[in-house]
């Protein structure tokens, strides 16, 4: 089959050589290609161009693009799309009041969402998590990634890696999976941190490697639930078999994680809502990514990641949505974009970057995601008729996204 788009206002993220991720001013550079055509073959670009020297031969389908843009799809690498029920109740706890720390130190908060997960067979689980990314799927995002964390028993944390393996099958998103057993503690645990974390290591990990459920380590590193030394201690462990490491860290105290991220080469640093010069150090000169969740922090009312500092530091910077029932219920990326443009102060450029090439790169799909280069997935956005890219993030409130495109198929 071959698609061909013509007449594209404008081709973002056009990249014939591309890196696997931008840093510091580069970020400020989204290379585009205007009034142009784009040619997918089966699930593949195989080929792009200006309209004054439009493609020749025969086409399965054709679009006329008139007045709207092309881009890659959004990647978003840091998600909890698999999760049960939800937690309205907590969001009124906390108009009232209450800290996030507060909910959870009361059985709310991970826990909570835990005891609903563990109750849910796997059939409904499967149900609610595939509404969720037929949602945002619709919405423009091309690849995710996916954590457990709310199952906190080997049954549940093995449910849910489960319902994420079934979820790339049965849909044609790129779908990374991620171990996160180190969530919190679960309430039989509460004061035996050192027996859940023996269970996480001795009984959890062999058997989610054993049936091939994941590619990533995770851990929450933060004060009350995990610390660096447990920390460097479960990424260690994930290593062993062959995970490789990301972290929640930062979010609400910086405790040392994102070096001891860095030590371990982790993929990716999740959060950073505080950041420390020393954190910064500790990124230059790594292979790391810092990854920024601004619907967490709109919808906790905590800070931002400081994006503009991370980017002015030479650093690169991905943008993902953190997508949970507790502190961020939305997997808008194209909110994610507006957000880091209004209260991040990020370009449009910086934003589009952190939301495409560098997300990928923060789910290890840089080969394959994330820019319009020949050869990589036919995963794109076609827009409304708008007048440029940047107004994406400024009518933050509209969805102007017409069409989308995933692995050759068009939706």
């Amino acid at each position: 089959m071959k698609l061909l788009l013509i007449n594209i206002k404008e081709l973002l993220q056009v990249r014939e050589n591309p890196p696997s991720k931008v840093s510091g001013k580069e970020m400020n550079h989204l290379p585009t290609l205007k009034n142009a055509w784009l040619l997918i073959k089966d699930k593949k670009i195989e080929d792009f161009g200006s309209m004054d020297v439009p493609p020749k031969g025969k086409f399965t389908q054709i679009l006329d693009c008139t007045g709207r843009i092309v881009l890659p799809t959004w990647c978003d690498s840091h998600t909890h799309i698999v999760y049960a029920g939800n937690r309205e109740q907590e969001f009124v706890d906390r108009i009232n009041g209450l800290t996030y720390q507060e909910i959870a130190e009361k059985g709310g908060g991970i826990v909570n969402s835990a005891k609903k997960l563990q109750q849910t067979s796997e059939k409904e689980l499967f149900r609610q998590s595939a509404e969720r990314l037929e949602e945002v799927i619709y919405m423009g995002t091309g690849a995710i990634e996916i954590k457990s964390g709310y199952g906190l028993t080997t049954k549940s944390e093995l449910k849910m890696l489960r319902v994420a393996k079934k979820l790339a099958k049965k849909y044609p998103i790129d779908i990374k999976t991620t171990f996160l057993g180190a969530h919190a503690l679960p309430t039989e645990f509460k004061n035996n941190k050192d027996g859940y974390l023996e269970l996480i290591c001795n009984e959890m990990l062999p058997k989610i490697a054993e049936e091939k459920l994941a590619d990533y380590i995770d851990i929450f590193c933060e004060e009350g639930y995990f610390s660096v030394a447990d920390t460097e201690r479960i990424l260690s462990e994930g290593s062993k078999y062959g995970l490789i490491p990301k972290i929640h860290v930062n979010q609400f105290n910086a405790i040392g994680g994102v070096a001891a991220g860095v030590k371990h080469k982790a993929l990716s640093v999740d959060h950073l809502e505080l950041l420390t010069d020393e954190d910064i150090k500790a990124l230059q000169n790594s292979e790391t990514i810092p990854v920024a969740l601004p619907g967490c922090s709109f919808f906790l009312s905590i800070p931002y990641t400081p994006g503009r500092h991370i980017i002015d530091a030479g650093l690169p910077l991905a943008l993902a949505t953190d997508f949970n029932p507790g502190s961020s219920p939305s997997g808008n990326m194209n909110f994610v974009v507006a957000a880091a443009c209004i209260k991040m102060k990020l370009t449009p450029e910086e934003a589009i970057n952190g939301a495409t090439i560098n997300g990928a790169y923060a789910m290890g799909l840089s080969e394959t995601h994330g820019s319009i280069t020949k050869g990589k997935a036919a995963s794109v956005i076609i827009t409304e008729e708008i007048p440029s890219y940047s107004f994406l993030p400024y009518s933050f409130g509209t969805d102007y996204i017409n069409q989308v495109i995933l692995n050759g198929r068009l939706l």
